[in-house]
């Protein structure tokens, strides 16, 4: 038999080990959808855990923003707006997401922007309600089983919200 290959730590991983958060790791397959590389999932949910995207934004006020939201739900601009203190919001553009995050498409995480970056993290209250979430390691297709109030603790962030069903037009 040979040796199981042991997945190297994330520095997501790392930063939460340093913070004494605990996590279970855990990985997904991922495909190239265009320029990006995605998970390939069949929906939501893994062994019955939600699974949270993290996407960057910007805030007329505030600028770069971070908000939490499952994966198969939408942010409203206008509740994360207010929740944030801005008047407006929108996506970071694909082409300045590393320059602006840190990380590539897929690959960013709410514990890795705030440690290089420290920007206002929200997450929506369905994560509140969760005994534990699934967030992305820092790396794609390595993601992490977190409990959502420890996570947000360590990375500051507020509750709230802002999560629909459908995108906003």
């Amino acid at each position: 038999m040979g040796k199981k290959k042991k997945l190297q730590k994330t520095l997501v991983e790392k930063i939460l080990d340093k913070e004494k958060v605990s996590y279970e790791p855990m990985t997904f397959p991922t495909q190239a959808e265009g320029d990006t590389q995605e998970l390939v999932n069949d929906g939501s949910e893994k062994d019955g855990y939600k699974i949270y995207k993290t996407l960057v934004l910007t805030g007329n006020k505030t600028g770069p923003l971070v908000g939490m939201v499952a994966l198969n739900k939408h942010i409203s601009y206008k509740m994360l707006a207010k929740l944030s203190g801005n008047k407006k919001i929108g996506m970071v553009p694909l082409k300045d997401l590393v320059k602006t995050s840190g990380f590539e498409h897929g690959a960013n995480s709410p514990v890795g922007i705030h440690s290089l970056h420290n920007y206002p993290i929200y997450f929506d209250t369905e994560a509140d309600k969760a005994d534990k979430i699934i967030v992305s390691a820092g790396k794609i297709g390595q993601s992490i089983l977190v409990e959502p109030h420890d996570l947000a603790q360590a990375v500051n962030a507020t509750f709230g919200e802002f999560a629909v069903d459908e995108p906003e037009n």
